[in-house]
């Protein structure tokens, strides 16, 4: 039962070391024309080793309503359709800052 955290040294309650990953990641976000010519949003920069990618992921797909996926050799998120447009406003919700954020 191991209740402090291995980088911080803090309980597992008061651990900040998500919270400054994600100060620290310079996201970027782009589409790209995936298989069958359909457009995919990528977003790359985040660091999986310091953010739940897959809580992400999980949290962007039911809030743009459409699938993805994560590729984990080149640490990007891959969701299908063009959604660049939304893509900072929800990233800054889950708790990005904007201005790391580069549309």
């Amino acid at each position: 039962m191991n209740t402090t955290c291995p980088k911080c040294g803090l309980p597992k309650e008061l651990c900040i070391c998500e919270s400054i990953s994600k100060e620290q990641t310079k996201i970027k976000v782009t589409t790209k024309r995936g298989k069958y010519r359909k457009l995919m949003t990528i977003v790359t920069g985040i660091n999986p080793k310091e953010v739940d990618t897959k809580k992400l992921l999980k949290y962007l797909k039911k809030e743009l309503a459409c699938g993805g996926a994560e590729d984990k050799q080149e640490n990007t998120l891959m969701i299908q359709g063009n959604h660049v447009n939304r893509m900072k406003k929800l990233l800054i919700e889950y708790g990005f800052p904007g201005d790391s954020i580069e549309v």
